[in-house]
C-alpha cells in the first residue's frame, strides 16, 4: 500500500504547506505540539498522505493512460487544454477507489466522529499538492477544497474529487509554465473538523503587506460566513493592519481598519449535494467589522508565531466558530497556512517605480494590486466558458476570477474585476505574474464594456485607476547597491498613508514632514467642530435643510460610530500610525494641521464654524488656532489621536511639529495645551519641533530654541513672507524664488543659530526637491537634514554625497 503511511492523525493543527510524504511525516506531531503550546487554536483531523495518491495510481493502473491523454498538450491552446484536462479528470474519477484506502479513511473518520460525539461529523476536505507553495510558486487554489462534508460516502467522494483536481486545467497549465512534471507533483488531503464560521466570520491574513512586501505588519482580511468567498474574491472583505514590532512589545497597534462591502455570506445547507450556499448579509452585518480589536490582536500574534515557526512570510487562513458546536463557540482557529511566494522572492538590489506621465478620463476605480501600469485593448469576459476569445496583451475585465481563469490571466496586460479584495485569487495570481490588477471596482464590466483602449494604473497609491485611452508612462530604475551614505540626513515629505509602506522601503532617514491635512481632508472629510457639536446640529436639522444635509453626510461617513469624535480620533490615529510604521524606527515628524480658514470651511460642516477672511494665508492658521477657545476642543482631538499612536500603539518614533508659530509665547501656550490632552514634551521621548517659516522664527531663533527641540525650515512660506508676496497669486509668481538672496541669508542665519543652541535643524520645504543648487547650498550651511518629495530623494542623495565629498565632509 505505498512506501509510507496513508493516514496521519493530527490533534492540533492542519497547516497546509506540511509536506505529507516520506520521512518528513515524523515532524508533523512536533509541529502541532509546538504551535499548540503557544496558544494557537487549530481544528482536529487527519491527513491522507501523498503515498495514498501514489497508491491510487498504482492500484488502478492509470498512470500511463494519463500520460497518453496529455501527450502533445499545448497549454496556450485553451481549447486543447480544456479537452485534455477533462479527459484526465475523467480517467481519475473513473478509476475504482482502492478498498484498502477507503477502509483507512472511514476508520479515521469514525474516530473523529467519536472525538466530537457527533455522527456524520462535518469536515472540510482540503487538497494540498506536495509541490504546492514552493519558494517561487504559490500553486494557490490549483486544487479543490470541499466544505461541510458529512458521512463516509460523501467523504470518499470528496477525496476522489480532490485527487482528480490535481489535473484541473489551471493546475496543468500552471505546472507546465513553472517547469514541473505532471508526475513530479503529488496530492495529500487534510480532513479537518469544520469550524462553524458560517454563523460567524473567516478570512485570510498575511505576515506582510501583500502590495509592497513591507514585512513589519500582519495584514488581515475577513467577511461573514465561510472563508471561501474571501479566498475566491466573491466579496470585498474588511481589511486590517497590525504592526508587528510593537505588538510583540505588548502594545495594541491596529494601524488600519477598513470596512468592506461584504454583501453576501456562505452558509451551511442540509442538502448533501449542495452543502453550502450564499445568502445576502444584513445591513447591520455590512456596517459592522467582522472582528473585535482583541480578536484582531490575537490573530496577529498567532500569525507572528506561525511565521517564526516556519522562518518565512506566511499566507494563513483563519476562521471563527460561532454556533455553540463542539469546537468552541466564539473561538478563533487557524485552518491553513502556506509560505508567501511573491515578495519573499523579490530581488531587493533595484527599485523600479512606474510613473504615469499624463492623465486621461477616469473610468473606474478599485483596490490597486501591485504598483505597475498596463495598457491595451479592453476585453470584457463574464464567463470562464468564453476565455478562448481572449488574446495576449489585452486587458481582462470580468466579475471575478477563480483558478480556472489562470491560462488567460498570464497573457493579460492588466486585469480588472468587479469583486474581490487584496487577498482574493485575482490579486494573488496577478502579483505572482507581475501584472497590474484593479479589484473590487463593483461595476467595471458594465462601465468598460464599450471602451476600446484603456490604461490601468496601480502606481498612484492604494486606489487602482482605469483611464480611457493609451497613456504615456515611464519606469524609473534605481540600483540600491550604488547609493552612497551621507552625513546630511535624507528624509521624505509624506502625507498619504497608503504610500508609506512602499516609500519607507526606499533608502531614507525618516520623515521630515508628515502632513495631517491629507488624512483629515481625504479620510475624514468632516470639520472637527461639526463632530463635536453633532447632537446639537442634529436637533437643528429638523428645521434647517442645509444642516439636515450636513448630518446626512456625517452619518454616511461615520458608520459604526455612535461617538462621532471617536471617528476623527481613530481615523487620524490610524493614518498617522501607518506612516510611522512604514518608516519605523526612523523619526517621523508629524506637523499638526495647517489648514487655512477657507480650507477648513470646505470640510463637511466647516462653513458653520469658520470665519470669512480676506487673506487666510496669513490669518487664523497654525499655532494661533490651537490655544484659541473657539478651536481648542477640535485641536484636542488631534492631540488625542497622536497620543493614541504613541502610547497605545507604541509608535514612539512620532515627533510633533507646530506650524506657523508667530511668537515664542504662542509656542509656550501650544505646548501647554498639548500637555493638557496627553502630549507632554519630553515624556516617553516626545520631541516637539517648530516650523521655521516666518521671519520672526529666524530673528528670535535663539529664544525659540529654548522652547523647542528643533526647527524645520518651511521654505515655501518663508519665501513669500520674506519677499512680501502671495505664493498663490499668478500675478507675482515670477518674483517667487526660494533662491533669492534675502531668503538664503535667513536660511543660513537660522542654521547657524540652531547649531549654536545645539538644536536639530532641517528643511521640509519644496526648494531642495526642485533645485539641486539650493540643496548644495544647504549642505554648505551644514544643515542636519533635508526632507524631500519621494520622487527626488534618491537623486538628491547622490548629489548631496558628491557635494559632501567635495567639502571633505565624512558621513
Amino acid at each position: 500500500m505505498g512506501n509510507g503511511p496513508l493516514i496521519l492523525w493530527f490533534d492540533q493543527i492542519g497547516i497546509k504547506d506540511v509536506p505529507l510524504v516520506g520521512g518528513k511525516n515524523a515532524s508533523l506531531g512536533e509541529m502541532y505540539q509546538r504551535l499548540s503550546s503557544k496558544g494557537v487554536n487549530v481544528p482536529n483531523g487527519f491527513a491522507i498522505t501523498a503515498d495514498a495518491y501514489k497508491y491510487l495510481l498504482k492500484d488502478a493502473g492509470i498512470e500511463q493512460t494519463i500520460r497518453n491523454a496529455l501527450d502533445g498538450l499545448d497549454t496556450h491552446n485553451i481549447a486543447d487544454l480544456r479537452k485534455k484536462g477533462r479527459a484526465v479528470r475523467e480517467i481519475v474519477l473513473g478509476a475504482k477507489f482502492p478498498a484498502a484506502l477507503e477502509t483507512e479513511i472511514v476508520k479515521a473518520y469514525r474516530a473523529l466522529e467519536k472525538a466530537y460525539n457527533q455522527p456524520n461529523v462535518d469536515v472540510a476536505v482540503r487538497s494540498s499538492a506536495t509541490a504546492e507553495d514552493l519558494p517561487d510558486a504559490s500553486f494557490a487554489g490549483q486544487q479543490e477544497t470541499y466544505l461541510n462534508i458529512r458521512g463516509p460516502e460523501r467523504l470518499i467522494e470528496a477525496c476522489h474529487k480532490c485527487f482528480a483536481s490535481l489535473f484541473t486545467d489551471r493546475a496543468i497549465s500552471y505546472r507546465h509554465d513553472k517547469g514541473f512534471g505532471h508526475f513530479d507533483v503529488y496530492l495529500s488531503i487534510a480532513v479537518q473538523k469544520m469550524i462553524r464560521s458560517d454563523s460567524a466570520s473567516s478570512g485570510v491574513m498575511f505576515t506582510m503587506d501583500t502590495e509592497s512586501g513591507f514585512d513589519k505588519v500582519v495584514y488581515i482580511t475577513g467577511a461573514f460566513g465561510l472563508g471561501e468567498n474571501v479566498v475566491q474574491g466573491a466579496v470585498n472583505p474588511d481589511e486590517f493592519y497590525v504592526f508587528k514590532p510593537t505588538l510583540k512589545a505588548g502594545y495594541r497597534p491596529i494601524i488600519h481598519k477598513k470596512l468592506g462591502l461584504k454583501h453576501k455570506k456562505m452558509v451551511y445547507t442540509d442538502d448533501p449535494k449542495a452543502p453550502v450556499r450564499n445568502l445576502p448579509t444584513t445591513k447591520s452585518e455590512r456596517n459592522s467589522f467582522v472582528l473585535s480589536d482583541d480578536e484582531l490582536l490575537t490573530l496577529a500574534r498567532w500569525a507572528c508565531t506561525i511565521e517564526e515557526h516556519y522562518g518565512k512570510a506566511m499566507d494563513i487562513e483563519w476562521a471563527k466558530d460561532g454556533d455553540g458546536s463542539s469546537v468552541g463557540t466564539g473561538k478563533l482557529f487557524i485552518v491553513q497556512a502556506r509560505p508567501e511566494t511573491v515578495h519573499s522572492q523579490r530581488k531587493t538590489e533595484f527599485i523600479e517605480t512606474y510613473v504615469l506621465k499624463e492623465k486621461g478620463k477616469l473610468l473606474v476605480t478599485g483596490s490597486a494590486i501591485g504598483s505597475k501600469i498596463g495598457k491595451g485593448e479592453i476585453t470584457v469576459i463574464k464567463s470562464v466558458n468564453d476565455i478562448t476569445k481572449f488574446k495576449a496583451g489585452q486587458i481582462l475585465v470580468t466579475d471575478m476570477t477563480d483558478p480556472d481563469w489562470e491560462p488567460i490571466m498570464k497573457i493579460a496586460s492588466a486585469i480588472v474585476t468587479n469583486r474581490g479584495g487584496r487577498t482574493c485569487h485575482a490579486a494573488i495570481i496577478s502579483r505572482e505574474l507581475g501584472i497590474p490588477c484593479v479589484v473590487g471596482t463593483e461595476n467595471g464590466t458594465e462601465i468598460l464594456k464599450d471602451v476600446k483602449l484603456a490604461t490601468v494604473s496601480c502606481a498612484e497609491g492604494e486606489q487602482g485607476k482605469v483611464y480611457e485611452g493609451i497613456l504615456d508612462f515611464e519606469i524609473q530604475r534605481f540600483d540600491l547597491t550604488e547609493l552612497p551614505k551621507t552625513k546630511t540626513k535624507i528624509m521624505m515629505n509624506v502625507g498619504i498613508p497608503e504610500q508609506a509602506f512602499d516609500q519607507g522601503q526606499m533608502p531614507n532617514d525618516g520623515v521630515g514632514l508628515a502632513r495631517l491635512e491629507f488624512i483629515i481632508n481625504s479620510h475624514i472629510g468632516i470639520h472637527p467642530l461639526a463632530l463635536l457639536n453633532y447632537n446639537e446640529l442634529k436637533k437643528k436639522s429638523r428645521k434647517d435643510e442645509k444642516i439636515k444635509e450636513i448630518i446626512k453626510s456625517i452619518d454616511a461617513k461615520t458608520i459604526g460610530y455612535e461617538d462621532k469624535t471617536r471617528f476623527f480620533i481613530d481615523t487620524l490615529a490610524q493614518g498617522t500610525a501607518k506612516i510611522a510604521a512604514g518608516f519605523w524606527p526612523n523619526d517621523v515628524i508629524v506637523r499638526l494641521s495647517d489648514f487655512k480658514s477657507n480650507e477648513y470651511a470646505n470640510l463637511i460642516g466647516g462653513s458653520l464654524f469658520e470665519p470669512t477672511e480676506h487673506n487666510p494665508m496669513i490669518g487664523w492658521r497654525g499655532a494661533s488656532r490651537y490655544y484659541s477657545p473657539a478651536f481648542e476642543p477640535a485641536f484636542a482631538l488631534e492631540c488625542k489621536a497622536l497620543a493614541m499612536v504613541r502610547d497605545e500603539m507604541g509608535l514612539t518614533n512620532v515627533k510633533v511639529m507646530i506650524p506657523f508659530c508667530r511668537t515664542v509665547e504662542e509656542g509656550k501656550r501650544v505646548i501647554e495645551v498639548m500637555k493638557k490632552y496627553g502630549l507632554c514634551q519630553g515624556e516617553n521621548g516626545l520631541e516637539v519641533y517648530v516650523m521655521c517659516e516666518i521671519p520672526s522664527n529666524v530673528i528670535l531663533a535663539d529664544q525659540f530654541a529654548e522652547v523647542f527641540d528643533g526647527f524645520s525650515i518651511g521654505s515655501n512660506d518663508l519665501t513669500q513672507l520674506t519677499l512680501g508676496l502671495d505664493r498663490d497669486s499668478e500675478l507675482v509668481s515670477h518674483i517667487y524664488d526660494e533662491r533669492n538672496e534675502a531668503v538664503k541669508r535667513l536660511v543660513r542665519q537660522v542654521i547657524q543659530t540652531a547649531k549654536k543652541a545645539k538644536r536639530k535643524i532641517g528643511i521640509c520645504g519644496q526648494a531642495p526637491s526642485d533645485f539641486p543648487d539650493f540643496a548644495e547650498f544647504l549642505v554648505e550651511c551644514g544643515i542636519d537634514s533635508m526632507s524631500l518629495t519621494p520622487d527626488t530623494a534618491l537623486k538628491t542623495r547622490l548629489m548631496v554625497a558628491k557635494k559632501e565629498k567635495d567639502l571633505g565632509m565624512m558621513p
